[in-house]
């Protein structure tokens, strides 16, 4: 499985095309929407997200709700686009229709974007880097959630931090964590902590300023084995770590203790393995349990079965109403950097985003894992591997 996306912030549209997915897989527009309004949703978003009311459109690979094995279209509309008709019209004849944007953002893709691409208009670059584009991003995603889905895997996950503010985070049962999440502004689910994230939103808007933080997600029923310990570029945890880091305002990924793991002696971090042939009548993909997960449901590149455990750090949005010092391009004189529409936080739909990508990566490795053209394909191959785990 593979996917390609396209589209400027304010073109017409944002494309994704997904070529791999087996036949027979329900999916809907409205699934995919589902998901694109939880990646609007936040306290602290900005004035777009009362513009852009994201759906999707399926335009190719699905026939009577269902997929047909050929490449998949999906199209997200923006609405802002009757408003840059020729402002960010693909005709020379259009030339010229709108100033020139000299003035980079300090924290943007705008500066160095130019500089590599030789452009003279910063608006050239800020339009393909600018964050809308995970709205399709997202919309991938839920496709591959909902092949996951139909294989017992499930991905859900929460808002941990916002600025200073860190939760205080139960050991409730993950779809209990993401119950209480989806009720609350900020996808968090301790409601004391959301409270004084939101209160630390409101001074940080009122002041100009803006604030990032840290989202985990997780998921539950994974096989043993997917990624591989023998080639680089297929273990498991640099590819996650890689679709997550290539998300807007991500600066940093843990798996499982991450960092917390350089600070304790090898005793406190490694998962010890017990027999339990119990566990696998109580519904465990295998007998081998660990009674911690410090690792994060992945050991050398590969799921061991337990809950996957990843975390991003978002920096904050570097678009500032009380704005930076840069310098115009064009004269080379210092300025104050120019204010396009904004969040104050957008910790909540990076959430969102963050599960999109890591449900892309998870679904490219069981199809890389277990293969078929269809659907019951893929599971007859995946419960034979699963019988032969009960046994080992």
């Amino acid at each position: 499985m593979r996917y390609m996306t396209a589209g400027e912030s304010h073109g017409p549209q944002l494309t994704a095309i997904i070529e791999g997915l087996p036949a027979g897989l329900k999916i809907s527009s409205e699934m995919i929407d589902s998901q694109l309004a939880r990646r609007q949703q936040g306290y602290g978003r900005g004035g777009r997200m009362k513009i852009e009311l994201d759906s999707a459109e399926i335009l190719s690979g699905v026939r009577w709700g269902k997929t047909l094995g050929s490449p998949i279209t999906i199209v997200v509309k923006n609405r802002d686009w009757g408003n840059w008709l020729e402002k960010m019209s693909p005709l020379a004849e259009h030339d010229g229709q709108a100033e020139a944007v000299t003035r980079p953002r300090p924290g943007h893709a705008d500066l160095c974007g130019a500089m590599k691409y030789g452009h003279s208009d910063v608006r050239n670059i800020l339009e393909r880097s600018s964050a809308r584009e995970t709205a399709v991003r997202v919309a991938v995603g839920a496709v591959a959630r909902t092949f996951l889905n139909v294989l017992d895997i499930r991905i859900g996950g929460i808002v941990t931090e916002v600025g200073s503010i860190k939760a205080e985070i139960s050991k409730l049962p993950y779809p209990k964590q993401w119950e209480l999440s989806a009720a609350s502004e900020l996808f968090c689910p301790d409601y004391s902590s959301t409270t004084k994230m939101k209160e630390l939103i409101d001074n940080a808007k009122s002041t100009g300023d803006t604030l990032g933080g840290v989202v985990e997600v997780q998921v539950i029923g994974l096989p043993p084995g997917l990624g591989s310990c023998m080639h680089w570029d297929r273990k498991l945890d640099s590819r996650i770590a890689m679709s997550l880091m290539s998300i807007q305002a991500i600066k940093g990924v843990e798996i499982g203790l991450g960092f917390e793991a350089a600070r304790r002696p090898g005793s406190q971090v490694h998962d010890e393995i017990y027999y339990d042939l119990s566990a696998v009548e109580a519904g465990a993909k295998t007998a081998y349990t660990r009674p911690t997960n410090h690792a994060g449901g992945l050991e050398g590149g590969m799921t061991n079965g337990e809950p996957l455990l990843v975390r991003a750090a978002m920096k904050p949005i570097p678009t500032l109403y009380k704005p930076l010092q840069s310098v115009d391009i064009a004269t080379h004189k210092p300025f104050e950097a120019s204010v396009e529409r904004s969040d104050t936080c957008a910790v909540p739909a990076a959430l969102v985003v963050a599960e999109a990508v890591v449900a892309i990566e998870l679904a490219q490795a069981i199809l890389e894992k277990f293969g078929g053209d269809s659907l019951e394909e893929t599971r007859r191959n995946m419960d034979s591997y699963l019988k032969g785990l009960r046994d080992f």
